[in-house]
């Protein structure tokens, strides 16, 4: 570039921006223009599951074929996530015409505007631009995040020379925690894995921002889980994981919440310790206790609540293949939290009042906990089925039953 880029921050809360493609690099840079509050169109043949469910949440509108020059009506950013480069400086072209700039992920040079490396430490953001060298401004961003708070230690990995980004000398696996949605509340170390890795696996409920900050040579594997919906094989995954591994990168696997809450984490490092690849576990936040805590709801709760019982409501009670003892957990005076349990909530509510739970038991549904999306609908056990289904929460959500949901409203 024969001139020094100029830096603005755009504020693009309402503005249309339009994303052309649909796969990793869309993946990861959605999110940033959704927390801009950016009226975002997408537009691509084929989605990855997690723009899907974006889509299918509503948070942004998608055109299922390939781009037209009236795609950029009324538009004030176009972002270019292919890699295909005719097609690319097609779409440049169309917006360099219209005066509207243009990111390319594909071709630094012939983009009109820049994606620097993000930093974020509450409401401050930092953009870092390193003169077209995405390493160099990671590795500034880095520094400036330590700087701020966000990690501790020292301001550059120990052990690499300072410049340079860590790189791993042999196959590894991190089974890292992002926990229940909010970017911020992943661990330290979980975050310092993430900065490493070369390979993320990533699922549907990790925050989206997490993925923004990654370095631009990472490779990003869309392993969503859709609820009801099309999903990698656990098999596939496992295999994903071995494989990079044994080929010398530095895996992580991002999970939602925390690897072994429901996340089937055990069957990833099982498959991992039989191919003999050493694997770190990264506990993260788990929503079983973050989402009610982001409602104002304490588990547990001094004189209200001893103990709380935390079940997958995923299968039926009446199913052969439940584990759960829904006629026990009745009888229990704790609190009882139920995740992926909305399809089979009027069978749980109704199996836990026919074995003594009372009907009037206080209950509540968090939606998105912990995200700018959060849904709180407080109720009764016996009515809590139905009031979901009239304010149409949807997944992810969780359901919590006992006395604590009141607690700190006396």
């Amino acid at each position: 570039m024969s001139a020094n880029p100029y830096p603005l921050g755009l504020r693009l809360d309402g503005r249309r921006v339009v994303v052309v493609g649909g796969g990793a690099v869309a993946t990861r840079r959605v999110p940033a223009l959704l927390d801009a509050g950016a009226d975002v169109l997408l537009v691509a043949p084929e989605l990855t599951p997690a723009l899907q469910a974006r889509v299918d949440a509503a948070r942004l509108r998608w055109v299922p074929r390939r781009f037209v020059p009236e795609d950029l009506d009324g538009a004030w950013l176009v972002q270019v996530a292919i890699d295909d480069p005719i097609a690319a400086a097609a779409v440049s072209a169309v917006a360099d015409e219209r005066r509207i700039f243009c990111v390319r992920a594909d071709d630094r040079a012939a983009a009109t505007a820049w994606t620097p490396a993000v930093t974020r430490h509450g409401p401050v953001t930092v953009a870092v631009l390193g003169g077209g060298d995405p390493r160099r401004a990671m590795t500034v961003r880095d520094a400036i995040r330590d700087l701020l708070g966000a990690r501790k230690g020292p301001l550059l990995t120990p052990g690499v020379e300072e410049g340079a980004l860590p790189h791993s000398t042999g196959g590894r696996v991190a089974l890292v925690g992002s926990g229940p949605g909010d970017p911020e509340l992943i661990t330290v170390k979980g975050w310092r894995l993430l900065t490493e890795a070369d390979v993320v696996v990533a699922d549907r409920l990790v925050p989206g921002l997490l993925l923004d900050e990654l370095r631009p040579d990472v490779e990003l594997v869309d392993a969503s889980k859709i609820p009801y919906g099309p999903s990698r094989a656990q098999e596939e995954i496992n295999q994903i994981l071995v494989d990079r591994a044994m080929a010398g990168a530095a895996v992580v696997r991002l999970k939602g919440g925390d690897p072994y809450v429901f996340g089937r984490g055990g069957e990833e490092l099982l498959a991992c310790a039989a191919a003999g690849v050493p694997v770190t576990v990264v506990p993260g936040v788990t929503s079983s206790i973050a989402a009610p805590a982001a409602a104002g709801i304490p588990v547990t709760h001094r004189g209200v609540a001893h103990e709380f019982t935390v079940v997958s409501g995923h299968v039926a009670p009446d199913s052969p293949a439940s584990l759960v003892r829904w006629d026990a957990l009745a009888g229990l005076r704790g609190t009882l939290v139920i995740l992926m349990g909305l399809k089979n909530l009027a069978a749980i509510t109704e199996t836990l009042i026919a074995h003594g739970r009372p009907p009037g038991t206080p209950a509540a549904v968090v939606q998105e906990a912990t995200t700018g999306a959060q849904r709180v609908l407080r109720s009764t056990l016996g009515a809590v089925a139905a009031d979901v289904d009239a304010a149409e929460v949807r997944p992810p959500a969780v359901v919590v039953v006992g006395d604590v949901v009141g607690a700190l409203d006396e």
